[in-house]
């Protein structure tokens, strides 16, 4: 196995700070790169709303994700301060080796194997909201809630928010608005705009005081047309001005509310993608139907972007666990394939990873795993996709964003670089709550 820079527990790694008992907005802009705010004039972006928080709160120089860097089980692990092994959410796609959820994500919250921010908010006499915030179906805590969820994109998705989200909600915002609430699906820049707006709507309608707000853009952009490119700056751009709109509905909502904000990831720019599938087909520990479509199989790539999990059908079937290990390390000792490492189970676990997987595969930058594409589908090839994510954390260019401004956070502080899993118990303490089970300790904002 090649070894792999792995991700500690940091358990005590700062100083807890006292509770502030305040209101608190968490909005995610997904993707967004810690140097896109702290380099902003640089990198040609004008972000006056983001980089009021450099000025008049504390901000990480960058936060050190979790294994898989990708947004469901990133997000979640913003929400519970816990690695992936342990909230439950290692993927985005629930596992689905022969197609019949139909591309279904992890939209339920009833996943989540860990307390969540929304319910350490209620514990704390808060009421709590969110608009479209990942893994947020019947999410436990969450007052107000129009969480995420598409699934074909056709008008009945709208039918399936309303049946999903709290009751007349969705029928109350849009009367207020003036216009329908996005489609689940929709990941556009329009999406965002729309949904900043609903979320204005909620802050001045109830007035919660723990909200999450979720804007997804820019991860789509970026994933279209390449991280740095004018195309993603232009949108991000765009993302700035609808956080300015949400500072200020809270603000006059709750003057002494503390706000945050979050990504889940950074982005690496992408060439060339490993077609995963076609080894195992090729090896036979794949087998396909007349039709191409999965018949029977023995171990199976559990893409996430920059990486896979590999699962066994038997997982104590030790000829197979050989016989695919075999595999990977022929596939690793090619450059071609862009195999940074294969993980065993041990070092798996050591950075918080799937507890499923029997082995995992993390690929070097410019390289994705490919969609299931058939038989046919090359084993290299150029990809369409300009940038990606999903790798195991380390690399600068995949760091995530932690800022945070208001009543009892101190003006101008750098926290440095900070692990992902610190989060969530900070912002607990921020509402006067907290998260016992989370795996680092609260930060010191003051």
């Amino acid at each position: 196995m090649k070894k792999v820079a792995l991700f500690p527990l940091l358990l005590a790694a700062f100083v807890p700070t006292a509770a502030l008992a305040e209101p608190l907005l968490l909005i995610s802009i997904d993707g967004l790169r810690p140097g896109d705010v702290l380099e902003a004039d640089k990198r040609g972006l004008s972000l006056p709303n983001l980089r009021r928080f450099l000025t008049e709160g504390a901000h990480a120089s960058g936060v050190t994700g979790v294994a898989p860097t990708l947004t469901y089980p990133s997000h979640t692990t913003l929400m519970t301060g816990v690695s992936p092994a342990t909230h439950g959410i290692v993927a985005n796609n629930s596992f689905d080796p022969t197609g019949i959820n139909q591309g279904g994500w992890y939209w339920y919250a009833q996943d989540i194997k860990a307390p969540t921010l929304w319910e350490a908010a209620t514990k704390a006499g808060l009421s709590t909201g969110n608009v479209h915030w990942p893994v947020s179906v019947a999410a436990k805590g969450a007052t107000w809630n129009l969480p995420q969820i598409w699934r074909t994109g056709h008008a009945d998705d709208a039918k399936l928010l309303d049946a999903l989200a709290t009751p007349g909600l969705k029928g109350e915002l849009e009367a207020k608005v003036g216009q329908p609430y996005a489609m689940g699906i929709d990941e556009s820049l329009p999406g965002d705009q729309n949904r900043g707006r609903f979320a204005a709507a909620l802050i001045a309608a109830h007035k919660p005081q723990f909200l999450t707000v979720y804007l997804t853009a820019l991860d789509h952009e970026q994933h279209e047309k390449g991280p740095d490119t004018p195309a993603a700056k232009a949108v991000l751009e765009k993302i700035d001005a609808i956080v300015g709109d949400l500072i200020a509905a809270e603000r006059k909502a709750h003057p002494d509310a503390a706000i945050a904000l979050v990504s889940d990831h950074g982005f690496e720019a992408t060439q060339t993608g490993l077609n995963l599938f076609r080894a195992f087909i090729d090896e036979g520990l794949i087998t396909l139907d007349k039709d191409g479509k999965v018949a029977s199989w023995q171990a199976m790539p559990w893409i996430a972007g920059g990486s896979a999990a590999i699962m066994l059908a038997r997982p104590d079937d030790a000829a197979i666990a050989s016989r695919t290990k075999a595999l990977l390390d022929r596939l690793a000792a090619n450059p071609a394939n862009g195999i940074a490492a294969v993980l065993d189970k041990a070092a798996i676990a050591q950075v918080g990873g799937n507890p499923q997987a029997a082995y995992y595969v993390n690929l070097k930058p410019g390289f994705v795993t490919d969609i299931f594409r058939g038989a046919a589908a090359p084993l290299v090839a150029r990809t369409p996709v300009k940038g990606m994510h999903g790798y195991l954390p380390g690399p600068a260019h995949l760091e995530a964003t932690f800022m945070a401004m208001g009543k009892g956070i101190a003006a101008g502080k750098d926290l440095g670089r900070i692990d992902m899993r610190a989060i969530a118990p900070t912002l607990a303490t921020i509402m006067g709550g907290t998260l016992p089970d989370a795996q680092a300790a609260p930060i010191d904002l003051r």
